[in-house]
């Protein structure tokens, strides 16, 4: 017989979690998938991924729910066969209920419980390839930055030696030799305009921030363009009336959506008679970003987003779409979207394009103004 120690303490276990309760506390899609491609389990974020619910999922079959000749069959498929894991990245994956295909990562495993089941786990990369190439965008403007910088001392002040000799030839010269030297002048000035563009590049001046009323903006850009180069385009509003203030400057932000509109109206061309471009707003918490250097997470909850239904960007510009002196235009810079990627990085934001024909849409995702009430939760949170 044994007996207790005096002032020992019997160690309480805590109560065991329910797997279930696990596996649906996991930020990723989880499935497992059964015989015929069945669906037999969906976690909460697998529901949220294929907005149906698990009872639903469970009445359908794989090639059911996604798009023929998905990799993802494949890869039940060839988990099936050979009973080995299978890893797959950057895997595109259309259903019928999204708007456009979602870039993830794989992972497929055997349940040697249970014979011919596979566990299927799904990353989604939009996000984390959104930051990614942000940050590349804002390493090229800073590229631009200094070229501009140089550009401006070392070419603007020869041009104007140029345009000043050439007008002085002017005065001389008969009619036919005067074509020659205006010539001169009008490419001299063009250069010019050019190099006062890039000039905006070097402009690393901090941002006077204040409260900016985005809709205020978007209106204002938007009777510009109806009044303009989209007056022939139907622009459609989608506005949460309740979106916080954007801190920051409300002529670069105009400058930023003015670009992007255009850019639109450009893509949908002067032909069609159903061009739409929409602006739309939306509130969306959770989405933060890691500040490079430090521990500091930024919230960007403010999403603004211009979508057109023009012929979409091919995919072998899409890599570099934020680049400086990337363009299909015939008489383009550029140097449009790498001033808007600037501008937004001036802001703290981020901004990312998704494209497929008759269908792109940029999305700029912003930082709120911080008023009262948001200072009083920070410090609480402290």
């Amino acid at each position: 017989m044994t007996t207790k120690k005096p002032g020992t303490r019997r160690k309480v276990e805590p109560p065991a979690i329910p797997c279930e309760a696990l596996l649906g506390a996991l930020p990723h899609p989880l499935l497992v998938i059964g015989q015929g491609l069945a669906f037999e389990y969906a976690n909460t974020a697998a529901e949220d991924f294929f907005q149906m619910s698990a009872g639903v999922l469970r009445r359908h079959a794989l090639p059911d729910v996604v798009a023929f000749g998905c990799p993802l069959i494949a890869l039940v498929e060839q988990v099936q066969r050979n009973g080995t894991t299978v890893n797959e990245y950057g895997v595109e994956l259309g259903s019928f209920r999204f708007e456009a295909p979602k870039l993830v990562d794989l992972y497929g495993g055997p349940l040697p419980e249970a014979p011919g089941r596979v566990m299927v786990m799904l990353q989604q990369r939009s996000m984390a390839q959104m930051i990614e190439r942000q940050l590349t965008h804002r390493g090229a403007a800073r590229s631009v930055s200094g070229l501009a910088a140089v550009l401006a001392h070392e070419i603007k002040n020869p041009l104007s030696g140029i345009r000043g000799a050439a007008q002085l030839l002017e005065g001389d010269r008969d009619p036919s030799d005067r074509t020659l030297t205006q010539l001169i002048c009008t490419e001299s000035d063009r250069i010019c305009k050019l190099v006062d563009r890039m000039e905006i590049f070097g402009d690393e001046r901090p941002l006077q921030r204040e409260p900016v009323n985005i809709h205020d903006v978007l209106d204002h850009v938007k009777h510009i363009a109806s009044t303009g180069f989209a007056r022939h385009i139907k622009i459609v509003e989608s506005y949460d009336p309740s979106l916080p203030p954007v801190p920051g400057s409300r002529d670069k932000l105009i400058q930023v959506f003015l670009n992007l509109i255009k850019n639109a109206a450009e893509a949908i061309g002067e032909d069609r008679a159903d061009g739409q471009i929409t602006l739309t707003t939306s509130f969306r918490p959770g989405v933060r970003l890691s500040v490079p250097g430090s521990q500091a997470r930024v919230s960007l909850p403010l999403e603004i987003a211009v979508e057109d239904n023009g012929g979409g960007v091919s995919a072998d510009l899409m890599q570099h779409l934020f680049d400086p002196f990337v363009t299909t235009k015939p008489s383009g810079t550029g140097l449009g979207l790498a001033l808007v990627a600037k501008i937004i990085g001036d802001h703290g934001g981020i901004i990312e394009c998704d494209s497929r024909p008759r269908f792109t849409v940029f999305r700029a995702l912003m930082p709120m103004a911080e008023t009262e009430a948001t200072q009083a939760i920070a410090q609480a949170q402290a």
